[in-house]
């Protein structure tokens, strides 16, 4: 009696193989096209992300400038401006170069607020009441600290109270040149910075939007650069295609030129374009992905 024991053939074990390499080089492919995919997706998130960082940084600064004496450069890829970074009330004043602030609690008294504490080089901006409506007198600071509330705006003063959430401590502010006499408890006081906003070249070749700090008062002079967000597409004379534009429009819509006077302006449109850190390829054709967007700035201050 002849046993037959089961067992493939050598063609049948060739069809096999052949189906299972057809298979994984078919499953590879998909592979390789989701990693594409998803890569091309991650690529586009980053412009848009880049897009979206440059125009919120942008908007906001924009739209608390005061035009009077603050706008410093109005240029295609660069604007310099002073903003506000933060707010008070004189809660006494110590000396004609001193006064004192109420301090900045999460609760209870919130006369004093900053985005960023003021320090030397930043400017103060102090209403001065008067017949004629009143006037800001424009003082560098000094010095800049905190201080015992017994010191800068005591209980009596009735700007600031000890509520046990971290109340104890007002701010000393100290200037560069005396107030005048007029200027009273109670009076606003704004804190603002010089800055340049601009499209730079980096040390890796790429372009990014950078800020630079600038001294407060007298010609234009800034520091090292800071990057704030990109990379975005070079710098091109061509509106059309350069990586961060501005564009300077009056009251009646008119466009202003580099050389027009500041108290004419009444909206900046900003333009970003970004591209992507890394090349793609998809159907052999090499390319970056890409977004861009434009927002229009309204300047909320502008003076009349």
């Amino acid at each position: 009696m002849n046993r037959f024991r089961g067992a493939f053939t050598l063609i049948e074990l060739a069809v096999v193989l052949a189906i299972l390499g057809v298979s994984g080089a078919a499953m590879g492919m998909l592979l390789v096209r989701q990693q594409r995919f998803y890569r091309g997706a991650s690529e586009l998130l980053y412009a848009r992300e880049g897009v979206r960082d440059a125009l919120e940084v942008l908007a906001g600064d924009l739209r608390g400038i005061t035009i009077a004496d603050t706008v410093r450069l109005l240029a295609d890829s660069a604007i310099e401006i002073y903003a506000s970074i933060g707010s008070s009330v004189v809660c006494q004043t110590l000396s004609p170069l001193e006064i004192g602030l109420p301090p900045a609690v999460p609760s209870g008294n919130t006369l004093t607020a900053f985005l960023t504490e003021p320090d030397t080089g930043d400017l103060a901006l102090i209403y001065r009441a008067a017949g004629d409506g009143g006037s800001w007198e424009r003082r560098r600071i000094g010095a800049f600290s905190s201080r015992a509330l017994a010191g800068t705006c005591p209980a009596s003063s009735g700007f600031a109270r000890e509520n046990g959430a971290g109340a104890s401590a007002g701010f000393q502010v100290t200037l560069a040149a005396p107030l005048s006499p007029e200027i009273h408890p109670g009076a606003p006081v704004r804190f603002v910075r010089r800055g340049r906003y601009s499209l730079y070249r980096g040390s890796d070749g790429e372009w990014y939007l950078g800020y630079r700090r600038c001294n407060a008062i007298g010609a234009s002079s800034c520091g090292a650069v800071q990057p704030l967000s990109g990379p975005y597409r070079s710098y091109s004379r061509d509106p059309t295609v350069t990586g961060l534009l501005f564009e300077y429009f009056d009251g009646e819509g008119s466009r202003l030129e580099a050389s027009s006077s500041p108290l004419d302006l009444a909206r900046v449109d900003v333009t970003a374009r970004a591209e992507s850190r890394q090349q793609l390829s998809i159907e052999s054709r090499r390319f970056r992905p890409a977004d861009s967007a434009t927002i229009a700035i309204a300047v909320r201050n502008r003076l009349p």
